[in-house]
C-alpha cells in the first residue's frame, strides 16, 4: 500500500498563506495543500488592505494568481475556522496546520479623548474604501480638517484617499458605494503626525513621491519640524531609502509657498506626539506634545504643547492580529507564540503539527519580501518535522475528502478556485462597462452566489 501524501491545511489566503503554500507544494515531499479562507475572495490584505490607487497591487496579485491557478493548491473560500469548522476538527483531519491569518485590526490606542465617536481606526477605514464585505457600506466623511496619527505607509494611504478628489480614483476598482461616499467628502486639510524625526518615519520613498503627484493636493512640511541627531545621521548613512525619504521631505519643506495653490492640503508634522484628543462629546481638535531627539534617534517630550483644530482623527499606529479560537495566542504581542514558525503553547512548549507564518508569526512589520523569507523558514521546519516522522493526523479520515462532508452537513456555502475565477470575471465585466479594469463586488451574499454559480439579486454593495 503506497504511502499517502502529507495533508496540510493553511488558514488564510493572503500573501503569507499563498507564498507558504507555493513553497510547500514545490518541495520534494508528496503533499496536498488545502488553503482555507474566510472570505469568498483570496489575496487578503493585498485586496482589502492596500489603497486602490497603488500601481504595484496588480503585479502582486498577478504573482499570487499565478500560484493558485496552477491547480495543485486547493482553495476553500467562505469558510471561517472557529465558526464553520472548529480548529480542533481541522487539527484532527490534517497532519499539519499552518496559520497565516495576518494582522487584521488596529492596534489598541489609548490617550484621553480616544473614545470620542469621530476617532477611527485606519484599518476600518481601509476596509471600507477597499470594499471588504464584512465592514459597513457607508463612512462618515463630514470633517473638513482631519488628523492622522502615524507615519507608515498606511497613514499615507489614509491621508491620500481622504485628500484625493474622487474623479482621480475612477480608474481604480473602488466600489460604487465608496465613490458615492467620497463625493460627499468636504475635506480641506489632513494633518499627518509622527512622534520622531524625518529620519525615523516609515514611509517608503516611492509612497512619498507619489503623494506629491496627486492633482489639486499640496504637500506641506514645516522646516521647524526638522531635526537630526547622531542616530538620524547614522540611519541615513546606513539606508539609501531613509536618505531618499529625508531628501523628499526636505524638498517639500522648502518649496515656494506661492506654488501652494491647491484646494486640499496634506500637512506632515514630525517630532509631535499625540497627548489628547480634544472635544466635548465630539472631536474638536488634537493636542500634540513637541518631542526632541535624544542622540540615538529616540525622542522624549519637551512639555511644549500645540493644539490643532480637527473634526476627526484616524489612528494608523499599526495592525494587530485576531486570535483563532482553539489556537494559542499571545495577547500582549498580538501574535501566535512560536519559535521560528513552530507554534508553542503558553508555557513555551512546541505544539506538534502547528505552524505560523507572516504577520501572525512575527507581528505587522515588513513588506512582501519579508513574507517570502518568513515562509521559507517555517516551511523548512515543517519539512524537517515530516521527515522525522512527527506529523500525522489523529484520524484515518484525512484532508479535504474528510472535511467536505462536515461542511456539507452544516450547509456551509464554501467556494473554490473556479468560483473565484467566476467572481473575478464578473467584476471585470462591471469595470469594462465603465472603461475600468474591474469594479469590486462588496456584498458578501452576492460574492458567494456568483462564486457558486447560484442565482443572485444583483446587489453589489
Amino acid at each position: 500500500m503506497s504511502k499517502r501524501p502529507l495533508q496540510v491545511a493553511v488558514i488564510g489566503a493572503g500573501p503569507a498563506g499563498i507564498y507558504a503554500s507555493d513553497i510547500l507544494s514545490k518541495s520534494d515531499i508528496d503533499v496536498q495543500v488545502d488553503l482555507y479562507e474566510k472570505l469568498p475572495a483570496p489575496y487578503g490584505l493585498v485586496r482589502y488592505g492596500v489603497a486602490p490607487d497603488h500601481p504595484r497591487i496588480k503585479a502582486i496579485i498577478n504573482a499570487l494568481y499565478n500560484v493558485l491557478q496552477r491547480g495543485d493548491i486547493r482553495l476553500v473560500g467562505n469558510v471561517e475556522i472557529g465558526k464553520d469548522l472548529t480548529f480542533e476538527e481541522l487539527h484532527e483531519h490534517y497532519d499539519a496546520i499552518l496559520l497565516s491569518t495576518g494582522a487584521d485590526r488596529d492596534r489598541p490606542f489609548n490617550i484621553p479623548g480616544a473614545d470620542l465617536p469621530e476617532v477611527y481606526g485606519a484599518a476600518d477605514f481601509v476596509y471600507w474604501y477597499d470594499g471588504h464585505p464584512d465592514y459597513p457600506r457607508t463612512w462618515p466623511l463630514e470633517a473638513k480638517e482631519v488628523a492622522v496619527f502615524g507615519v507608515g505607509n498606511v497613514a499615507l494611504d489614509v491621508a491620500r484617499i481622504l485628500a484625493k478628489h474622487p474623479d482621480d480614483l475612477m480608474s481604480t476598482e473602488i466600489p460604487e458605494n465608496v465613490e458615492q461616499g467620497l463625493r460627499q467628502n468636504p475635506i480641506t486639510d489632513v494633518h499627518v503626525f509622527g512622534r520622531r524625526g524625518p529620519a525615523q518615519v516609515k514611509f517608503t520613498p516611492m509612497e512619498l513621491r507619489e503623494l506629491g503627484q496627486v492633482p489639486d493636493v499640496d504637500i506641506v512640511v514645516y522646516p521647524e519640524d526638522f531635526d537630526y541627531d547622531e542616530g538620524s545621521e547614522q540611519a541615513m548613512d546606513e539606508s539609501k531609502m531613509t536618505r531618499q525619504v529625508v531628501e523628499q521631505l526636505t524638498n517639500y519643506a522648502f518649496q515656494d509657498e506661492e506654488d501652494l495653490t491647491a484646494s486640499r492640503r496634506i500637512h506632515i508634522h514630525m517630532l509631535q506626539a499625540p497627548a489628547e484628543i480634544l472635544g466635548e462629546g465630539k472631536v474638536e481638535g488634537v493636542r500634540m506634545e513637541r518631542m526632541e531627539l535624544q542622540g540615538d534617534g529616540s525622542v522624549k517630550g519637551t512639555g511644549e504643547f500645540l493644539d490643532y483644530p480637527v473634526q476627526a482623527v484616524y489612528r494608523a499606529v499599526g495592525y494587530y492580529s485576531s486570535p483563532i479560537p482553539g489556537a494559542p495566542f499571545d495577547v500582549k504581542r498580538g501574535i501566535v507564540p512560536n519559535i521560528e514558525g513552530r507554534v508553542t503553547d503558553n508555557e513555551g512548549n512546541i505544539v506538534n503539527g502547528m505552524y505560523a507564518t507572516g504577520w501572525i508569526k512575527r507581528g505587522p512589520v515588513g513588506l512582501i519580501g519579508s513574507t517570502k523569507s518568513d515562509a521559507q523558514e517555517t516551511i523548512g521546519h515543517m519539512i524537517e518535522d515530516f521527515e522525522a516522522g512527527r506529523l500525522h493526523a489523529t484520524t484515518d479520515a484525512v484532508g479535504w475528502d474528510s472535511v467536505k462532508p462536515i461542511l456539507d452537513e452544516r450547509a456551509v456555502r464554501y467556494t473554490d478556485w473556479q468560483g473565484w475565477e467566476r467572481l473575478s470575471a464578473f467584476e471585470r465585466e462591471l469595470g469594462e462597462a465603465q472603461g475600468r479594469e474591474r469594479i469590486k463586488v462588496v456584498e458578501r451574499e452576492t460574492m458567494t452566489a456568483i462564486s457558486r454559480g447560484e442565482e443572485h439579486d444583483g446587489k453589489l454593495y
